[in-house]
């Protein structure tokens, strides 16, 4: 039985792998407001350090990140504390530790540019705040020498919380017509599929007569892709059958460029990532997004 650090407890992942870190052992689940001695603000690098010490895990994860991308833009130095120093403080802990370190990393380090979906070797260029500071939390733990799996993803929703397809689903509930960006391609991902993936790729590595094969970073997404307006209209096409009533269905959606939708940070349009590196190092099969989605909408309607 592992004993287990888990911090952004009530993040859309975070929520889901406290249910999926269970069966692995002794799970010790923080986030921000957490009271008593351990602390899970990855503002306070002292009471981080103090805590991975005091908690001394077998394994870390990290699901707790600075996601306000346009608010980064503004807010660089909050960004790079939670994203950059923190995960790197992090790993240098793991390390001392002889521990695992578990981090969650975004589409956004690449600038989005061409169709082909990037691997895990292609070059990062990030386009924003958000992007440069996730991209240099991963640099930073890859070049720590601690062992971690950092799994990069890409449009992540749950059940809990809010997220795209809750906004949608309202939105078509008020309007009678929706304008959604179509020149944006990704893989929606649940964070169910994060949190099993996390714990299957871990029971490989601790049971391994050579774990350290395993570190190292990886993509981590549902399988297909399709545009955020796509999306939308697959997802109120799932309402629509299931007797939801909307002033808005899926032929009320018209597609529009991500330049009429200006934004303070600058969005990837190809957010396509290649998981051959994943499946085939833990033999692992990945759903299709609409499988995904799919139980979501079963779930909160």
């Amino acid at each position: 039985m592992k004993r287990i650090l888990l911090l952004g407890k009530n993040g859309q992942v975070g929520w889901e792998l406290q249910r999926a870190l269970a069966p692995l052992g002794e799970v010790i689940a923080l986030d921000l407001n957490t009271p008593g001695d351990l602390s899970g603000d990855l503002t306070d690098l002292d009471g981080i350090t103090r805590t991975v010490r005091r908690a001394a895990p077998d394994i870390i994860v990290n699901s707790a990140a600075y996601t306000a991308v346009d608010k980064a833009e503004s807010e660089p130095a909050m960004a790079r504390c939670i994203n950059a120093e923190a995960p790197a403080l992090l790993a240098r802990e793991a390390a001392a530790l002889g521990a695992w370190l578990v981090h969650y990393s975004t589409d956004y380090v690449f600038d989005g540019s061409g169709t082909q979906a990037r691997t895990e070797a292609d070059p990062t260029a990030p386009l924003s705040v958000y992007g440069t500071t996730k991209r240099d939390g991963d640099n930073a733990i890859l070049a720590s020498g601690a062992r971690a799996l950092v799994f990069r993803t890409s449009w992540v929703y749950a059940a809990r919380g809010g997220n795209f397809i809750r906004t949608m689903l309202r939105l078509a509930a008020e309007r009678d017509q929706l304008q959604v960006i179509d020149d944006q391609i990704g893989a929606p991902t649940s964070a169910e599929l994060l949190a099993d993936v996390t714990v299957l790729a871990l029971q490989q590595a601790l049971l391994a007569n050579d774990p350290a094969r395993f570190s190292g970073l990886y993509n981590l997404v549902a399988a297909g892709e399709t545009s955020w307006c796509g999306y939308a209209k697959f997802v109120l096409n799932c309402a629509q059958s299931k007797g939801v009533a909307l002033k808005a269905g899926p032929d009320q959606v018209l597609a529009i460029p991500t330049s009429s939708y200006p934004t303070p940070a600058q969005r990837p349009l190809n957010s396509r990532l290649a998981t051959d590196k994943l499946r085939n190092t833990f033999g692992l099969t990945l759903p299709h997004w609409q499988a995904g989605v799919t139980r979501m909408l079963d779930e909160i309607l």
